[in-house]
Order: C-alpha cells, then sequence, then structure tokens
C-alpha cells in the first residue's frame, strides 16, 4: 500500500522500484563519502572490482534483458500501484568478482550523501547488484510525491493511485521510479510548515486534500515560498459542485469533531446492506434473493463474495449463487426480478490456477479431487455457459485480468442503466 506517514527527522527515501538498465558508462560519484569508501586501506585483502579497462580495448556490450510475459506485467503494475516492492528479474550481470566495499565513512554532518549512501547499501543487500552505477543506486529512490491530508487521505490517496495507473508503461519498466508518503491529518500550521519544509529538501511534489480554507491557502504560500510544487486534488471539485447547485462549502474537514457522531441515511444503509450480503454469501437462505438489488452467478472462485462485499460497502444488498454441476439453481432465482442477475466468468487457465492454491490451502491434492483439474474446470464452464445462454437476461462479465473495483463498475452502470430504464438490448451481452 502507499507508505504512510513517515518521521519528519529522518529522510523520507522511498523504496519505489526503478529499471536496472545495463549502461555504457556512468559518470563518477561526486559524493565524498562514496570516493572515500571506494579508495584503498591497508588492512586485510578483500576482493574488489577488476582494474578500468584500457582506452584501446572495445567496450562489452551489455546484457541483454530477459523479456517478461503480459502477466508478468500486470503484476509488476499491481504491486507498483499498490506501493509493494518486488524483486524483480535483472539482466544477467558478468562475471566480474562481486565488488565488497568497506563500511562507509560517516559524514561530519547530515546531508544527501549519507542517504544516497544508504539507498546504495540497501540495493546491495537485496540483490547484489553489482551492474548498477551509483547514478542508478541514487534513481533508486525516485521521485518524490507527498500527500497532505487534515483526514484519513483516502481521496488523496486513491486519487494518487489512479493517476499512477496512467503511467504504467514507465513505471512497469522500472525506466522511472516515484515514491509516494502519505501525511494524514495535518490540522496545524506547525506540522505542515514541517511536511513542506521536507518536501523542499527533497525536491517532492506536493498534492493535498485540505477542506479548511486557511489551511488550503497556507500550504499555497509555504510552498511557493520555498519553491515546491503543489496541485490541490480537492479544490476544483469543490468549487465546481458549489458554482453547479450555488451554495458554499462549509469548509470542515471530514475528521473534524464538529462533523463526528453524525449517523446519515447513508450510513445505516450501508451497514443493512453489508450484514444482509454476509448472510446472503454461497447461496444461503435463496427465500431472500428477492430482497437483494443484485444476485451474482458463476462457478467456484470466480470472486462472487468479494465482489458481493465490495458492493455491499457501497451500499447494495448482494446475494451470490455458485453454479455447482449436478445441483439445480434454487427456484426463487428464476422468480425474482431477472434484471438483477448477473453472471460472472474466467478464463479456465487462469481459474485453474486459482483452485490449485485454493486446494493447497484447503489440504487436499488432485489425487482425492478433480476441483482443480483442467478437464473439469472446463466442463463446469461450459456448464455454466449452457445456463447463461438459457437466461439471456443476464448480463455475463468476464472477470479476467480484471480487479473487483473494475468488475463492480460494470455491475453499478449495469445496475443504474436498467432501473432508470435506459434501453438495452434484450440479448445476453458479455463485458
Amino acid at each position: 500500500m502507499i507508505g504512510g506517514a513517515k518521521p519528519l527527522a529522518a529522510p523520507l527515501l522511498g523504496a519505489g522500484p526503478s529499471r536496472r538498465l545495463a549502461t555504457a558508462a556512468c559518470a563518477p560519484d561526486p559524493s565524498p563519502a562514496l570516493a572515500t569508501a571506494a579508495a584503498p586501506s591497508p588492512g586485510p585483502s578483500v576482493d574488489r572490482a577488476p582494474p578500468p579497462r584500457p582506452p584501446d580495448e572495445p567496450a562489452a556490450s551489455p546484457a541483454p534483458l530477459r523479456s517478461t510475459s503480459q502477466l508478468t506485467r500486470w503484476s509488476r503494475a499491481r504491486a507498483l500501484r499498490s506501493g509493494r516492492r518486488l524483486r524483480l528479474d535483472r539482466a544477467a550481470v558478468s562475471s566480474a568478482p562481486p565488488v565488497t566495499s568497506p563500511p562507509p565513512t560517516p559524514a561530519p554532518a547530515p546531508s544527501l550523501v549519507p542517504e544516497r549512501a544508504a539507498v546504495g547499501a540497501a540495493v546491495a543487500e537485496d540483490g547484489g547488484d553489482d551492474d548498477l552505477c551509483v547514478a542508478e543506486r541514487e534513481a533508486v529512490a525516485g521521485k518524490a510525491i507527498y500527500m497532505v491530508s487534515d483526514g484519513t487521505g483516502w481521496t488523496a490517496e486513491h486519487s494518487v493511485s489512479a493517476a499512477l495507473g496512467q503511467f504504467e508503461h514507465c513505471l512497469v519498466d522500472r525506466r522511472c521510479s516515484v515514491s509516494t508518503h502519505l501525511f494524514s491529518g495535518i490540522d496545524d500550521m506547525d506540522r505542515l510548515l514541517e511536511v513542506i519544509k521536507q518536501a523542499a529538501k527533497e525536491g517532492a511534489l506536493v498534492l493535498y486534500t485540505l477542506a479548511d480554507p486557511s489551511m488550503a491557502e497556507a500550504i499555497k504560500k509555504a510552498c511557493d515560498f520555498w519553491g515546491v510544487p503543489c496541485t490541490d486534488v480537492l479544490r476544483p471539485t469543490v468549487e465546481a459542485i458549489a458554482a453547479h447547485i450555488g451554495v458554499a462549502p462549509s469548509g470542515i474537514p471530514r475528521s473534524s469533531p464538529s462533523r463526528k457522531g453524525q449517523l446519515t441515511e447513508d450510513y445505516f444503509r450501508r451497514i443493512e446492506a453489508i450484514d444482509f450480503t454476509i448472510k446472503q454469501d454461497d447461496g444461503a437462505q435463496p427465500q431472500n434473493l428477492n430482497r437483494a438489488d443484485v444476485v451474482l452467478v458463476g462457478v467456484s472462485r470466480t470472486g462472487k463474495t468479494p465482489l458481493s462485499i465490495y458492493l455491499a460497502q457501497k451500499g447494495y444488498k448482494v446475494a451470490n449463487v455458485p453454479i455447482v454441476m449436478g445441483v439445480n439453481l434454487p427456484k426463487a432465482l428464476f422468480q425474482i426480478n431477472q434484471d438483477k442477475i448477473f453472471g460472472l466468468t474466467i478464463n479456465p487457465v487462469i481459474l485453474q490456477a486459482i483452485r490449485k492454491t485454493r486446494a493447497k490451502t484447503l489440504g487436499f491434492d488432485g489425487h482425492t479431487s478433480n476441483y482443480a483439474e483442467m478437464a473439469h474446470v472446463r466442463q463446469e464452464l461450459d456448464h455454466a455457459n449452457q445456463i447463461f445462454a438459457q437466461n439471456p437476461m443476464w448480463p455475463v462479465i468476464g472477470v479476467t485480468g480484471k480487479a473487483i473495483e473494475e468488475t463492480a463498475a460494470v455491475v453499478v452502470r449495469v445496475y443504474h442503466d436498467r432501473k432508470q430504464k435506459c434501453s438495452m438490448p434484450r440479448i445476453s451481452k458479455r463485458y
């Protein structure tokens, strides 16, 4: 997940991945501390890098990077957007002996030199990146993005996550790296100025969601004073709504004590939806299907339960019914409004991989069950497709490669289109 608030006393260096390219030549490191560490010193002999190549010796061609599959790229993208660190594939390094550096000499005063040395040591410990030059080690930290909020920071966090999705072509290939830092609950001027000062030291971009107009104005002036680029994520939307409805915003943060304890109708509706959805999981209590807003139908491990819970948190009462060969679907399913039923399907190869993992978790293998066998998986999916074909009113959503949020967005859109009597073809449509 995107990193939480970190102490301002220590430099906030991100661990975002960056592409480790085999470069033909790297500029010498101007850092005094690293130069001292690289200089020869008396004492026991240690393994060192080979001597520099003569000028007339031809440069060795960089090792080719191994190609990655699309599935690996998806995994990398998901990890990058959630802030997790991956040990990604690297190019094969040359057969030169590993470099063993002596302990770094501590700098007399705080500066960026210890930060660079710490980053280099962390990278070496993580994977022994002998093929990284100093410039690449410095790039590991990535460009810093500060998210400042007077509440929980949920809005800023998810807005930045969605925006970073537009740069996956760069992030996944590790040609650029970004480290994000969330500062939530910033409700006084002193803490706000400390964050901006630290952002100025790191050259960070500041994105903020501050409801209090005075705090928003203060952070803008502070950023202008220290030369920090900043953007108000919330203000344009608030001003657009205010102009549209003709009402001035209150300027009170959602985390303010004056707004706590106000239990709205929407809150109770979501609590009721979650309670209903949990009780209706996996085909339980089919007599209550008529009370559901959405009914999900699909074979085992197509993500019915997590999708149900996600929709319930948004206030929709959801029931899910499994499709099992040899077991008839409940009669109540065909007696309710068919506009609320959605079918889920998935690629058989992906489904088999998910079921294999599930089987290992449950402690049984293929010798005792055909649950994860490809022939059985295809047979179940074919059986489900026959049911979907017999009920053309059910939209069929393919969940392969989709996040829960993406599938939920399709369900919500179709649900509201039908509820508002928007024109839709009366045929089975796959999404």
